[in-house]
């Protein structure tokens, strides 16, 4: 939107006369739908943009900056003719994310505490016990690192929408990073012999987990924010995050008498499914981009070999998992092979396929 002088002097915020800055309704911006919803209100325009409205350029610096001001498109390699066009599809800000997140961990919480009072874990079938240990306190290494690199690429978002969808799927990340920490701490307070250290022991060691640390930092040593972004959402979560998550977890742990794993994990599959949305959401604006379409598809593409490669090593290294336990209610071919049917179907819907 062109902006234009006013009286005001030039290094005054707001200095600028644009269409809709009489309007008594407060909207300068363009909703998505017929009216503006109450997340497009209270985060559209939020992070300014100086090619919007401020004529006297970014309000912000940061020390040690490049002098271009708090927010730089050169964050990202991908372009795009108007970066404020993504709404989220979950339409997630402040209070709605807090309350969401209350929510889960009030459920997780509760299971946790009558799943002990109940005495459940006393059914665990021992080499579950051990797995447990071991791969589920390895996996929240893994949930972690992804909430860190997310934490890091929301800083880099141009527009305020782009921000809230990274930064609150890396605060799903880190929430369940948190539950499988508090979740193995607390059972183990019930079990003789529990070890709370093996999880990380085999997440630093353990040459079964090596492929899965190098793919996760190798998307941390990313230094571009969207690259972080897609190799997460639409290459690592499909092949990698729901194989262990829904595929090993939650479908082997009630099969060895395990009832209280399953609702722990599972509210990463539904933030999973809203963090995809968003993305695919953004990536479909990009790749579809009237004047950079071209451009950002052979640049996804390029993302896309340089993570799958990775993720699909680190899916394969991780296959003797699946015979660990007594009872195998389903096998890793399986398994892998609809994560790669749900990679196939999310890059069709792209046209990266």
């Amino acid at each position: 939107m062109v902006a234009t002088s006013s009286s005001v002097g030039s290094g005054a915020a707001g200095a600028a006369d644009f269409v809709g800055s009489k309007s008594r309704k407060y909207n300068y911006f363009t909703p998505r739908g017929k009216r503006a919803t109450h997340y497009e209100d209270v985060t559209v325009d939020v992070q300014p943009d100086p090619e919007r409205y401020l004529i006297q350029n970014w309000i912000i610096e940061f020390e040690g900056g490049k002098g271009g001001g708090a927010y730089s498109k050169d964050s990202t390699a991908a372009l795009s003719s108007n970066w404020h066009a993504f709404r989220a599809p979950d339409q997630e800000w402040e209070r709605t994310h807090f309350q969401r997140q209350s929510k889960i961990e009030t459920m997780v919480q509760s299971v946790i505490s009558n799943a002990r009072r109940a005495g459940a874990h006393k059914v665990f079938d021992q080499a579950w016990l051990i797995i447990l240990q071991k791969h589920l306190g390895a996996w929240k290494h893994a949930e972690f690192g992804l909430g860190t690199s997310l934490m890091q690429a929301q800083r880099y978002g141009y527009t305020q929408m782009i921000n809230n969808a990274v930064l609150t799927n890396s605060s799903y990340k880190m929430r369940l990073a948190q539950d499988i920490t508090l979740y193995l701490a607390e059972i183990g307070m019930d079990i003789d012999g529990w070890n709370d250290e093996l999880g990380k022991k085999t997440w630093l060691e353990d040459p079964i987990w090596q492929p899965t640390r190098e793919a996760i930092e190798t998307i941390m040593g990313c230094e571009d924010y969207l690259e972080q972004y897609f190799a997460i959402n639409i290459v690592f979560e499909p092949l990698v995050g729901e194989l262990m998550r829904s595929g090993f977890f939650m479908q082997a742990a009630a099969a060895n008498n395990d009832f209280i794993t399953p609702p722990v994990i599972s509210a990463a599959e539904a933030d999973y499914e809203r963090n995809l949305a968003n993305t695919v959401d953004l990536i479909y604006l990009l790749v579809n981009d009237e004047k950079h379409g071209a451009h950002n598809h052979s640049l996804f593409k390029a993302w896309l070999k340089k993570h799958r490669d990775l993720a699909e090593k680190a899916a394969l290294a991780l296959q003797p998992i699946w015979s660990q336990p007594h009872s195998k209610p389903v096998s890793f071919v399986d398994v892998n092979a609809v994560s790669h049917e749900r990679t196939g179907q999310i890059l069709a819907e792209l046209g990266l396929g």
